[in-house]
């Protein structure tokens, strides 16, 4: 039994994984045709300090995959890509200040919530945020 718990734990990050390959290998952004496709647009990871106290001893590093309402917007938001990121990084620079330490496990599930809430505010055909990577280390 707890070999299968394991082996779906490890299935999970292993999909979400994929899923920006597949919506590359789809032309960037998925099918969005009759059949319902999904529209991914990645964007470059992010890397910011996580300050205690007075100093940045530690750095926290994410990579983040935008889901798109429809291939429209997922050209739109290709196209304000550089306006998320400045928005991404701050809900990340605040995550890490409030809540980030390399010596415990990220919530990631605090962290995607806060990063859907900051984008989406940003632009509203952006349906959620997917973290793909998210690593919290020393510097």
């Amino acid at each position: 039994m707890p070999a299968n718990r394991l082996m779906s734990l490890l299935a999970v990050p292993i999909a979400i994984g994929l899923a920006p390959a597949t919506a590359l290998a789809n032309g960037g952004g998925g099918g969005g045709g009759a059949a319902g496709g999904v529209d991914l647009i990645p964007m470059a990871q992010l890397d910011v300090p996580i300050v205690e106290g007075n100093r940045s001893s530690a750095r926290l590093r994410l990579k983040l995959v935008l889901r798109a309402s429809d291939p429209v917007a997922a050209a739109k938001i290709t196209a304000e890509m550089p306006a998320l990121r400045e928005a991404a990084l701050a809900g990340a620079s605040e995550f890490a200040r409030l809540y980030a330490s390399p010596f415990v496990p990220v919530d990631a599930e605090k962290l995607a919530h806060d990063m859907t809430a900051a984008l989406h505010g940003r632009d509203s055909t952006i349906t959620a945020v997917l973290l793909v990577n998210v690593v919290a280390s020393p510097a």
